[in-house]
């Protein structure tokens, strides 16, 4: 009966619920080709709290992968437009971080070629170059990392494209935030990495 009660008390002590600051932020993109998962980065919190709010305001639920180019990008959220992005309720300022660079399967933020290298918050892409882009180190905040679906990635940017890049059949996306623990998370790393071997 002690032994009992001591196993109790040390459940009680040691006991932490899971609570939704435990859990981590994991973008879905649901694509008709598939789905694609992305782990956003605690160390990008503005990046990372734009993405889960324009995800749950449905703000990309009728747009699409306008630009994808093999062994470069596949780029989407909205459209590149020759004026820039001039409202400065979407733009971000740059959250660089010499730890999460431009690896095959990096997320980051589009831009245009403002001087400050503000964000574009609903503009993001995915590297699809196995080497990296590493050129863009520095110059375009990363922000997350898939997880899960570069297989999905690959496929997207290898579409029949026209002259602009943009895919002949739309691409749309519809994207939502769900929440992982950090072993459902290196789960999906295993069998993405398992995948793509």
């Amino acid at each position: 009966m002690k032994k009992l009660y001591l196993i109790l008390l040390l459940l009680i002590f040691f006991y932490k619920p899971v609570s939704a600051q435990d859990s981590i932020p994991v973008g879905m993109i649901a694509t008709p080709l598939g789905d694609i998962y992305i782990e956003l980065h605690e160390q990008t919190p503005n990046h990372r709290d734009s993405f889960i709010q324009l995800a749950q305001d449905g703000y990309w639920d009728s747009l699409t992968f306008n630009r994808v180019i093999p062994d470069f990008v596949a780029q989407g959220g909205c459209p590149d437009t020759p004026e820039g992005f001039n409202d400065p309720d979407y733009l971000l300022k740059p959250e660089f971080n010499s730890e999460l660079t431009h690896i095959y399967g990096a997320v980051g933020a589009g831009r245009d070629d403002n001087p400050d290298k503000l964000s574009a918050r609903c503009q993001f892409y995915i590297v699809q170059n196995k080497e990296g882009l590493h050129r863009l180190d520095g110059d375009y905040t990363v922000f997350g990392q898939v997880i899960k679906g570069m297989d999905i990635v690959d496929r997207i940017v290898s579409v029949p494209r026209d002259k602009v890049d943009a895919p002949k059949d739309n691409i749309y996306v519809k994207i939502k935030v769900l929440y992982m623990n950090r072993d459902e998370i290196n789960k999906h790393k295993r069998l993405n990495s398992t995948s793509e071997s």
